[in-house]
């Protein structure tokens, strides 16, 4: 039962940054309530985004699959971890040549934006990791020769170890990373949760204090840090990664763990 601090500061909230695998759908499984609550917070008058770490999609893709799982988004209702590896790179290294160990969706959203995407390594300048699911051999080999011949910048877009499915978890982006570890002995700068500059860049966009900005995901070490990172307030839901035991055992706490994101629906419908 939530104390009344709780319901204060869930009434406070104008920004809910949602992630999606394991807080509104599980693949292709949309929760119950996610409908419902996407409605409700549009009804009260917040403002949703759905903040992802997921790379192999482009923000298209997920349009259009939020769309089929009768999620209504456009493209304005993302931020990802690509989006902001955008960001990172134009201030960083807005000239790079990218070797991209990453879908052909990404490879195209970052050429969409207007960086050089090459596999001629003699070219490459700067190295983006993501979560590839047409990974093949041949890039792994590809980025080792990279990291041991040349000192370039390595990033990666997410430190996610898994990626749940509908029946367990695939290796993420972080797994493949440490694969390279092993190899390289050499680890990328992690873009994505938990750093906090997705939620910044939302908060950045739309005028929103920290405490009016909720981060809401089912796992402690990206959503979670990410919101504590960022200065939000942090909604861990047990729907997805999280077990109690994981919860116990962590030292990162949340300002609120709540069973699912559905749970917040009475309280913000107490705003009509």
């Amino acid at each position: 039962m939530l104390q009344s601090t709780d319901r204060e500061a869930i009434l406070r909230l104008k920004l809910f940054l949602f992630d999606l695998d394991g807080t509104l759908y599980l693949g292709d499984q949309v929760y119950p309530y996610s409908a419902e609550l996407l409605e409700t917070i549009r009804k009260t008058g917040g403002r949703s985004l759905f903040m992802t770490n997921n790379s192999s999609k482009s923000v298209i893709d997920y349009v259009a699959k939020l769309n089929r799982l009768g999620l209504p988004a456009t493209p304005d209702d993302f931020i990802t971890s690509v989006q902001a590896t955008v960001h990172y790179l134009r201030g960083h290294y807005p000239d790079a040549v990218l070797y991209v160990c990453g879908t052909r969706s990404m490879q195209e959203e970052l050429a969409q934006n207007g960086f050089r995407i090459t596999t001629d390594l003699d070219k490459v300048n700067c190295i983006v990791m993501g979560f590839d699911t047409e990974l093949t051999f041949r890039k792994l080999e590809d980025v080792c020769r990279l990291l041991l011949t040349r000192d370039l910048p390595y990033l990666a877009t997410n430190p996610d170890v898994v990626c749940p499915t509908e029946f367990g978890s695939v290796p993420d982006c972080g797994s493949v990373s440490e694969m390279i570890f092993n190899a390289t002995g050499k680890r990328p700068f992690f873009i994505g949760k938990p750093e906090p500059l997705m939620p910044q860049l939302a908060m950045e966009r739309f005028g929103c204090t920290g405490e009016q900005t909720a981060v809401i995901g089912d796992r402690i070490y990206t959503d979670i840090r990410s919101g504590l990172n960022a200065g939000a307030y942090s909604i861990l839901v047990m729907s997805g990664e999280t077990t109690p035991e994981i919860l116990a055992a962590s030292p990162d706490k949340p300002d609120l763990v709540l069973p699912d994101a559905g749970a917040l629906i009475p309280v913000l419908r107490s705003r009509l």
